[in-house]
């Protein structure tokens, strides 16, 4: 009874002037707001079921609709805002947790807005991307601490398993299941064009992408879900999730309405049956623990393949990677708190974990002073937006980064936040065939290339402005940032200077 206390969210404005009444809108809604009304021969819509996906709004051929944000509000204050006021009336009237999609969207402080990026002027002359190599390539792995020599004086060469990417970003775990067949096509097909990897997530990985392999990252979560020595030898690498930003110390669950068809094939569940990850990985209660299961997953892939951890961004990041760094993993992932996924309580998405910006100089910095930097790579993830938010991360210790959010947006992502109902009007995070057909993969690939090949460009742009020439140059070097409004104790964790200083 609790939710009739609430006024629908949106407003969908017609007009009637422009409307031909062609019913495009009635068709491209999943969520069933448009319908002809044959007594009133005209179109109506139901407010209470929009989540401002904008799909009618595209595809109107008159452009007679709009959605806005219902100016009809509570009474806010500073203690009880209207958000908060809702989700009271939604908990009293279902009795329910409430869930969330796609990132923490409360007002806590994004600190890559609040950094700088220095560039050359006089004494240490910039770099004209155009006309200078500029090296993007990263490498992801075990790196020696110096350089080794054999008898002969020759510079010994021999790495461990490493990740080439030709540039530092990646796209980050979505398992299928939680998005669609065509999403992971279409994440798959630009990663093999860009040179760079994405993640399969917890759902396994699709035989249809097993071609993809050179440019995937498999995961093993506590479900273990899909995960067979086939699906181990198929990835570049190996990723044990251990937690994510959006919700840290929370398991998976994806509903069964979508463990359907192929779905279910890979993910090794039964049709119908809620696939739940545990929070805890029942084998792995200590560092001693993790690095049983990181030498069990070398030892399935006779060690050829890099073994990455997932943990998310919390207090005491710094001592967890410091643990994980001497577990015998390769790579740390790190997923800080603004962190997207299909769905999470909205309490833990909220309220728990930190930046990943202080988490990350945290790591790095802690690594550096234990002598043990080289043993790992890093990569962050949780809200990286702009190729300048790259640029930051990697001057603050990163190797690469982890893009979600940002990619689905290319796909045609609106952030309607109802991932969880399986109903993307885009095709994205849905199960249903007539709405993942929306999602052309061809188009979609291509527009996460064209997305990636800019932000290269604009990658080797700042580079040059600093007067630097590679990723590798620019790792960790936290002379070419500064802050602006913050506290001292925040620019002391994050190892810059205050601008001007």
């Amino acid at each position: 009874m609790g939710i009739d206390y609430i006024y629908p969210q949106f407003e969908v404005i017609r007009n009637d002037d422009r409307c031909t009444k062609c019913r495009i809108c009635e068709k491209q809604c999943a969520n069933g707001i448009h319908c002809f009304d044959i007594r009133k021969k005209q179109m109506v819509c139901d407010e209470s079921k929009c989540v401002n996906c904008q799909r009618c709004v595209c595809f109107c051929p008159t452009h007679a609709l709009k959605v806005t944000r219902n100016e009809c509000s509570f009474r806010e204050n500073a203690n009880w805002d209207e958000d908060t006021v809702k989700e009271v009336y939604k908990q009293a009237g279902s009795g329910g947790v409430l869930l969330s999609s796609m990132g923490n969207p409360k007002r806590f402080p994004v600190y890559w807005d609040r950094i700088l990026i220095n560039a050359s002027q006089v004494t240490n002359p910039s770099i004209d991307p155009l006309r200078e190599p500029m090296e993007t390539i990263v490498f992801l792995g075990k790196k020696p601490n110096s350089i080794q020599r054999d008898e002969n004086g020759k510079i010994k060469c021999e790495l461990p398993p490493q990740i080439e990417l030709s540039m530092p970003v990646m796209f980050s775990a979505m398992s299928y299941g939680s998005i669609s067949y065509n999403a992971h096509a279409c994440l798959s097909k630009a990663a093999r064009e860009l040179g760079i990897c994405y993640n399969t997530g917890e759902g396994g990985l699709h035989e249809d992408f097993y071609a993809y392999g050179e440019n995937t990252i498999v995961q093993v979560a506590s479900g273990r879900f899909g995960v067979h020595k086939d699906y181990l030898e198929a990835g570049a690498a190996i990723e044990i999730k251990m937690g994510q930003g959006a919700k840290p110390g929370i398991g998976g669950h994806l509903p069964g309405t979508k463990i359907i068809g192929d779905v279910s094939r890979t993910r090794m569940v039964p049709e119908g049956t809620d696939a739940i990850s545990p929070a805890p990985h029942h084998d792995i209660y200590s560092i001693e623990d993790l690095r049983q299961l990181v030498y069990s997953l070398k030892e399935a892939t006779n060690y050829k393949k890099p073994v990455i951890v997932k943990v998310a961004a919390v207090h005491n990041i710094a001592a967890i990677a410091s643990g994980i760094a001497r577990s015998g993993a390769d790579i740390i992932a790190i997923d800080g708190f603004r962190g997207g996924t299909g769905a999470a309580p909205t309490r833990i998405r909220d309220n728990v974990g930190i930046p990943i910006e202080l988490a990350l100089a945290a790591v790095d910095q802690r690594l550096r002073d234990e002598g043990i930097r080289n043993h790992v790579s890093l990569i962050v993830g949780g809200s990286i937006r702009s190729s300048a938010d790259v640029i930051k991360a990697i001057a603050l210790g990163a190797d690469a980064c982890y893009i979600g959010t940002a990619a689905l947006l290319a796909l045609g992502c609106h952030l309607c936040r109802t991932c969880q109902t399986g109903k993307c009007n885009w095709g994205i995070a849905t199960q249903d065939p007539e709405l993942v057909k929306r999602l052309d993969i061809d188009a979609g690939s291509q527009r996460l290339i064209n997305l990636m090949t800019a932000w290269k460009h604009e990658i080797k742009e700042m580079m040059g402005g600093m007067g630097i020439n590679s990723i590798e140059a620019l790792k960790g070097n936290r002379l070419m940032l500064c802050g602006i409004g913050m506290t001292d104790r925040e620019l002391d964790i994050l190892g810059i200077f205050h601008a001007g200083e």
